[in-house]
Formats: C-alpha cells, sequence, structure tokens
C-alpha cells in the first residue's frame, strides 16, 4: 500500500490529459471525502486499484460508443464537459452513485471511472453506507468499494447531490468535500476491455480498463450484453 507521506494534492495539471492517459495515473492515489451526516463530519479514504477510461465525443482517432458523452454535452453529463478534476457522479440503474474524474480541457468530455478500490481510512463508516455486518471479515472488508456503485456508497458521494464537486481544490458541495491525492506511479498495471460494456465499446478494441494486478479489491470481470461476441468476430471467431 501506498504510504501516506508518499502522496500529494492532485493540480488540474495533472487531470488535463485525455482520460486513457490519466488513467492508470489514478493507480495507487486516494479519493478522500468529508460527508457531513447527522451533524458530523465523516471522513473515507479510498485506495484506487482499478479505473476506466471514456472518451468525449470526437476524443482522439476512435469514437468511445461506450461513453456517456459520445453524443455531446446534455444535462446529464455536464460535468464531463466542464473543469478537469470535478467529480462526474451519475445514477447507474436508478440505484447507484458512481463516481468519475473529469479529465482534458473544458469541452474534451472525457472521464475515468473509478471502478474499485481499497477502504484505507473510516472503514466502519464505509461499511455502515453499506449497511455490512460488523466486526468485518477479510471478504466483507474486501467488497466495500469492490465496484464503481459500492465504491460510491462506501464514500458518501451521492447523486445529483455531489455531482460537480471539486477534488481538486477540496471545496465544500452540499456539505461534502472530496479530494484526489495522487501516489507514485504504479509500476505493475493490468490493461483490458472495460467491464460490463455493451458490444464493441466493451471488447480489446478499447482496452480502456486499467487495475492493480492481484488486489483483491479489483472486481471480476464480465463481459456487456453482446461484448463477447463482437469480441470473438474481431478476433476471428476466438473470444477471450
Amino acid at each position: 500500500m501506498t504510504g501516506p507521506l508518499a502522496l500529494r494534492r492532485a493540480t488540474r495539471d495533472d487531470v488535463m490529459r485525455s482520460a486513457v492517459e490519466v488513467a492508470p495515473t489514478l493507480l495507487g492515489a486516494e479519493l478522500r471525502t468529508v460527508v457531513v451526516e447527522d451533524g458530523r463530519p465523516v471522513e473515507v479514504r479510498v485506495r484506487i486499484t482499478e479505473v476506466e477510461a471514456y472518451h468525449g465525443q470526437g476524443t482522439g482517432a476512435l469514437a468511445d460508443p461506450g461513453s456517456h458523452a459520445r453524443m455531446g454535452r446534455t444535462a446529464r453529463n455536464a460535468t464531463m464537459w466542464g473543469e478537469p478534476g470535478h467529480l462526474y457522479v451519475y445514477l447507474s440503474h436508478g440505484i447507484h452513485s458512481c463516481v468519475n474524474v473529469a479529465c482534458g480541457p473544458e469541452g474534451q468530455g472525457d472521464g475515468v471511472l473509478l471502478r474499485a478500490g481499497e477502504i484505507v481510512t473510516g472503514v466502519e463508516e464505509a461499511a455502515r453506507r453499506r449497511r455490512a455486518v460488523l466486526p468485518l471479515g477479510r471478504t466483507a472488508r474486501r467488497d466495500l468499494a469492490r465496484g464503481p456503485g459500492r465504491l460510491g456508497q462506501a464514500a458518501g458521494l451521492r447523486h445529483s447531490l455531489h455531482d460537480g464537486i471539486d477534488a481538486i481544490t477540496g471545496e465544500e458541495r452540499n456539505g461534502a468535500r472530496a479530494e484526489l491525492w495522487l501516489g507514485p506511479p504504479v509500476v505493475d498495471v493490468a490493461q483490458g476491455p472495460r467491464v460490463g460494456v455493451a458490444g464493441i465499446a466493451g471488447t480489446d478494441a478499447f482496452p480502456w480498463r486499467f487495475w492493480i494486478p492481484g488486489d483483491p479489491t479489483v472486481s471480476a470481470f464480465r463481459w456487456g450484453r453482446g461484448a463477447a461476441d463482437a469480441s470473438s468476430r474481431a478476433n476471428g471467431g476466438v473470444s477471450g
């Protein structure tokens, strides 16, 4: 685990590049949140172990059909198009609040989804938010932020209350503050298709998922709807 003394506050410049460039640099970083609950501030720190990159409309040579920004700016994805370093918090399946870091210059629409992490501070508070039974066993602790919906819930960030919160300045938004802290580059980074993304966007054509290999908090891979078939066609009938 990255020691706390090795971490530093992220700057705008750190996230000014495309999502594919920024994504692996967030591995080993910490998302630190302080959310006021029942009149008291609750701090949780999540060490990021898995991320996915998503490009905005027109970013790069290859259009990204899996991105929320693929059709341009909307009310839902407006944070992705704004100043980098703000967190795009969206609702998945009408239930789960998922957290993304907006990347690139304003108007680019890139974002990095924080897919999974390890709770390093505030374990009991994260467990309470996840309605986990205390005391936690090894598996229960591993699963607190294993997956983007769980991570958002454990961190206490909610759509749409905290969508747009600034993780660079740490400015308060609706009773919450968020900060992104970066560590030394992770040397051993795994890369592959994104998890559960439909069609071609969930295949090796978009190997934009990055994770720390062997870390128990990394989520299990699963194909999205039609992605396995698309991958098989692209690889001459062999899907992995």
